[in-house]
């Protein structure tokens, strides 16, 4: 069955499914909506227009399972295409290895679905908890192999931004990644698509405010977080607040987001399985780190 993440499984490229390939050609003539970037590191999302949507209605419909098990704030969510059916959020002390499977049983049970009629799982690959992550990558690993459906793996960081409601130039999300530091990201607003800036990263919240101001120059920045007094409690934050910047808190469920990101990497064919599906944890686990600490030490 499906392999555990923590044994280190390399990622071996972006996987070409007749799935996403036949919905990526239907909308091959809609440049507005389905950008295949020019740079495959750079992530991009686009709401759908009237146009698009007219399109997409005639385009094979397309069942999502989106989950979102990064921190305890997590939660599932079912669409068709672009379009939230049901969901459902973690709101319990319990693990996620308990609760993850009977939820995704009451959300298709409430729609009259089954595992086998999901087309495609969009899971968010992190950054986040470690036993989080694992635990929802090595799920939707298990059903793909099982059914034969493909993944779309999603950046819960660009989820976040995703749900920024501003109009500056720039977008910064972040979340707590604890030690007194964030997972954070910068992005570039090309009309309603995101680019990042450079890779994700864990780092001093003071630090990523400096760098980010570095990076946006005179531009305004919309900040996006789940944990937004990591960077209003800062000492540089005032410099941000004297230019009327405020973080935006992103309370809602991650999933519904992470569900429609997953369509737009599948209009452009950038899915993977569950051989090619990685962790994108940022930051080296506990354990990796002990482990290098001793064979430095032994030498």
């Amino acid at each position: 069955m499906s392999q555990d993440i923590s044994s280190g499984i390399i990622r071996l490229g972006i996987s070409t499914y007749k799935f996403g390939t036949e919905i990526a050609l239907q909308a091959s003539n809609l440049s507005s909506f389905a950008r295949i970037s020019a740079n495959p590191g750079r992530q991009r999302t686009e709401q759908p227009t009237r146009r698009t949507s007219i399109l997409c209605a005639r385009m094979r419909v397309v069942l999502i399972l989106a989950l979102d098990t990064c921190d305890p704030r997590g939660s599932i969510a079912l669409l068709r295409d672009a379009v939230l059916l049901h969901a459902e959020t973690h709101t319990t002390a319990e693990d996620y290895s308990s609760w993850l499977l009977p939820a995704v049983t009451r959300v298709l049970t409430a729609t009259g679905l089954r595992l086998p009629d999901i087309k495609l799982y969009a899971v968010a690959a992190g950054p986040g908890s470690f036993t989080g992550v694992r635990v929802g990558l090595t799920t939707v690993k298990a059903w793909s192999e099982v059914y034969r459906s493909p993944i779309a793996a999603v950046s819960r960081l660009e989820a976040v931004a995703a749900e920024s409601t501003g109009s500056s130039p720039y977008v910064a999300a972040f979340i707590d990644a604890r030690r007194n530091q964030i997972f954070a990201a910068l992005y570039r607003r090309q009309g309603a698509l995101l680019d990042r800036i450079e890779d994700e990263m864990v780092i001093a919240p003071d630090k990523f405010l400096n760098w980010c101001a570095a990076k946006a120059g005179p531009g305004n920045i919309d900040w996006a977080a789940t944990d937004p007094e990591c960077l209003t409690q800062s000492t540089s934050w005032s410099s941000r607040l004297a230019l009327n910047e405020t973080v935006q808190e992103i309370s809602t469920p991650l999933a519904p987001r992470i569900g429609q990101i997953g369509y737009n990497l599948a209009l452009q064919n950038h899915l993977t399985d569950a051989l090619t599906l990685d962790a994108n944890y940022v930051r080296r686990s506990d354990a990796e780190i002990f482990w290098k600490g001793l064979s430095h030490h032994g030498d």
